[in-house]
């Protein structure tokens, strides 16, 4: 079986999406940024959300691809573009690497510069946690953990409790937000907790 065809039965996934058609530069370059702040991922053009192969015009499809990687996201990405050849329909595949200069920044349409990450099959504005957990994976700031009250009373609560939000940590230990904040960013970082993003939420539990 053609590489190409098991990635569509696959199905689209945190490495992998789908694309009809691109009209947007600004639309497309949300999923690459997603794609680079994670692990790199595939993007497969002229096959719709239901793996249906409908094909492309492929210049117009690359135009449109390289404007985003070059000019719609900050730092720039280089794309790895495949053209793929099924009967009279073109599928595009456009590979993303896992960045190295991270995070990565898309433009918007309202013209400001936001970070998105990949959830399952979804492209997700990065919350600033995540974002300044990215920061010191990616050593740009120094990855320090310390251990006071605050970190064990955390830890204490999440071993008898599922999950736990920043507002929650805030009540829980009495401190601001952006103390809650540095807290958080601290323990994910170290790989002690885990963070959840959702559309609507997000939330932490123990790695």
């Amino acid at each position: 079986m053609h590489p190409i065809i098991q990635k569509i039965n696959k199905g689209e996934g945190e490495d992998l999406d789908f694309k009809q058609t691109i009209s947007s530069a600004s639309k497309i370059a949300k999923t690459i940024c997603s794609f680079a702040n994670h692990k790199g991922g595939t993007l497969l053009v002229g096959v719709s959300d239901n793996k249906s192969i409908l094909g492309v015009k492929s210049e117009d499809e690359k135009y449109m691809l390289d404007l985003a990687a070059q000019f719609y996201i900050k730092p720039p990405i280089a794309l790895r573009i495949f053209e793929w050849e099924f009967g009279n329909k073109t599928i595009l595949e456009a590979v993303v690497p896992d960045g190295i200069d991270k995070p990565y920044y898309a433009k918007g349409d309202d013209g400001k510069w936001w970070a998105y990450i990949r959830v399952q099959d979804k492209s997700l504005l990065a919350s600033k946690i995540v974002l300044d957990v990215i920061k010191r994976n990616n050593g740009k700031q120094p990855n320090i953990v310390q251990y006071t009250r605050h970190e064990e009373n955390l830890l204490k609560y999440l071993r008898g409790n599922e999950r736990i939000t920043t507002k929650e940590v805030c009540k829980l230990l009495n401190i601001s937000r952006w103390r809650a904040q540095k807290i958080l960013v601290s323990l994910v970082s170290a790989g002690i907790l885990r963070n959840h993003t959702t559309e609507k939420h997000e939330f932490f539990t123990l790695s």
